[in-house]
């Protein structure tokens, strides 16, 4: 690593207390988006892509501590400060910024226009997919007291479609199942359907063990109630 993403990594490390957006997550989308520039036929400003796919999450302790925030928009921000006041130019620190504020997979987000943009939205969304997605997205919710699941007036788990339900069973048929249609790179998106054959297994694995056990519990209280 050279000096300049050294003083990079070194300052985003300093943002980072998020233990699904560590900087093992920051490693993962970086060499995934390195993969993908160097498996499409578009040129790629790997400067730009690297310096983006380090700082895309500085945002977070902001967002945590007020969820109103959006993370790509205050991160996006202060990348370009950083930037700014490391030595980059104005022009340069803006394609980061543009890069990062366009990140984010929620609707209502203005979509990346550049290709290192949608590099580094379809790397961050790779880490999503599959069993790390899985094992982050639990890691995430059990951070912010979300359940693995919750049961409907019958008992029984619900298919996260509950009113106001923030779990993991919904994390999942909301989110992590639809990721395959958010890619903008072909390659990306052959990556995610491979890995999200192993997160819908875990998925309905998952789902067969609660549902036997919420059966089970049925069973309990009825007996109870004898």
């Amino acid at each position: 690593m050279n000096e300049e993403f050294r003083v990079i990594f070194d300052y985003m490390e300093s943002c980072m207390r998020d233990m699904a957006h560590d900087r093992e997550h920051i490693w993962r989308v970086l060499a995934a988006a390195v993969d993908i520039a160097r498996n499409i036929p578009e040129k790629v400003d790997i400067r730009i892509l690297t310096a983006a796919c380090l700082l895309h999450d500085i945002g977070r302790q902001e967002e945590d501590a007020d969820p109103a925030l959006d993370h790509a928009v205050v991160g996006a921000e202060k990348a370009y400060h950083f930037l700014t006041e490391s030595g980059w130019s104005e022009v340069d620190a803006g394609r980061v910024r543009d890069c990062i504020a366009a990140h984010r997979y929620r609707s209502g987000c203005k979509p990346p226009a550049t290709i290192e943009g949608k590099i580094l939205f379809d790397a961050d969304k790779l880490d999503v997919t599959g069993t790390v997605g899985v094992a982050r997205t639990l890691i995430y919710e059990g951070a912010h007291n979300e359940p693995l699941y919750l049961t409907g007036a019958n008992g029984m788990p619900s298919e996260g479609d509950l009113p106001g339900e923030e779990s993991f069973i919904h994390e999942y048929h909301f989110k992590l199942s639809k990721l395959a249609d958010r890619f903008f790179t072909e390659y990306a998106h052959n990556i995610a359907l491979r890995r999200m054959q192993a997160a819908e297994q875990f998925y309905l694995a998952l789902k067969s063990e609660i549902t036997e056990s919420c059966e089970m519990k049925k069973r309990l209280l009825e007996n109870w109630t004898d």
